[in-house]
């Protein structure tokens, strides 16, 4: 397993991460059998940098890590994050990045992940009513206590992870990023990430599964699917967006790749600082997505890809309305 380096001073990492989430919630009806067997897998392939959060479930995907790393704890980097509040039932009560939050919530997330450490701590959203000054001013005195190795933020604005950075260094900015969500481009999020000597994590890099070209209708997803509630994956939109997984399907048939393999070369193509973090709860998911480490894309091919998904191609918000508001904060 190749692995990049986490930041400018930051730590290295396996170059391809794991993202957890459905392995609990979100994408259908959990498999925790076959999840933990997916973590085993990913460790053994090299595959060691987890993430997961405190919300996932809610609240009970950071215990499923932390069962399925039990006897493998220095074998793994693992991520989790805080700031956005449910009730146990999984409604959402809103974002909190209050100082004394911060403590309550890496406390809990220690207890589930049965850890002393966590290796890298996120803010999940910003909280407007907070400064972020405060925020990672109490994150810092975790870091300080031993609870917490690295700092990171998700989906802040380069504003917001300037200010951040002049209160601790910040290893690790996460946000959407793939063929058709390239906001961090456009946004000026990359652009910042460099400058400040950020390492940069895209989360939904096959697009919410929609780039592995195994969705073809709605009726392909669960009811309790959350994409049934994403724009991106309704009506008009989703019949515009799946031209796009045709043209990338016909890019990997003539390469001689999987879509996935094609979609996720083309995400580390982006630097050696950027370090995605595909989720799956299933061995041979993850075994595809590794392979995409082995993918090689040519400028021209580079070329191509890019002309067929600019930066707009997408169509429909990557969130519902009252999602969209809590990124970029």
């Amino acid at each position: 397993m190749r692995t990049r380096k986490l930041g400018r001073n930051g730590p290295e990492v396996s170059a391809l991460g794991l993202g957890c989430m459905g392995m609990s919630e979100f994408y259908g009806a959990a498999e925790e059998t076959e999840s933990i067997a997916t973590l085993h897998r990913a460790i053994e392939l090299g595959v060691t940098f987890l993430d997961t959060a405190d919300i996932y479930g809610p609240y009970t995907n950071e215990a499923l890590v932390g069962r399925a790393i039990v006897g493998r704890r220095d074998q793994v980097f693992l991520a989790t994050k805080f700031g956005i509040v449910r009730d146990p039932d999984g409604g959402f009560r809103g974002v909190n990045g209050r100082p004394q939050y911060v403590r309550e919530a890496i406390e809990g997330s220690l207890k589930r992940l049965n850890v002393e450490t966590v290796d890298l701590y996120y803010l999940h959203r910003v909280d407007p009513q907070t400064p972020i000054e405060d925020t990672v001013g109490a994150m810092a005195e975790l870091v300080r206590e031993g609870k917490v190795r690295f700092l990171g933020l998700s989906e802040a604005s380069p504003e917001t992870l300037e200010r951040a950075c002049a209160v601790h260094p910040i290893t690790a900015l996460q946000s959407e990023y793939s063929l058709w969500t390239r906001d961090p481009e456009t946004g000026g999020v990359l652009d910042a990430c460099r400058r400040l000597g950020v390492g940069f994590v895209p989360y939904s890099p096959l697009g919410r599964g929609f780039l592995t070209g195994a969705i073809r209708s709605p009726d392909d997803f669960a009811p309790d699917d959350f994409r049934r509630n994403n724009p991106r994956f309704q009506g008009e939109n989703f019949a515009r967006n799946l031209k796009l997984v045709d043209e990338i399907q016909a890019m990997a048939g003539k390469k001689g790749v999987t879509s996935s393999q094609l979609a996720l070369a083309w995400v580390l193509s982006r630097g050696d600082d950027v370090v995605p973090i595909p989720g799956t709860r299933r061995r041979s998911r993850l075994e595809e997505n590794v392979g995409a480490l082995d993918v090689r894309l040519t400028p021209d091919e580079l070329a191509r890809i890019d002309a067929a998904f600019p930066p707009d191609a997408a169509a429909g918000t990557r969130y519902p309305e009252a999602s969209m508001r809590l990124v970029g904060g």
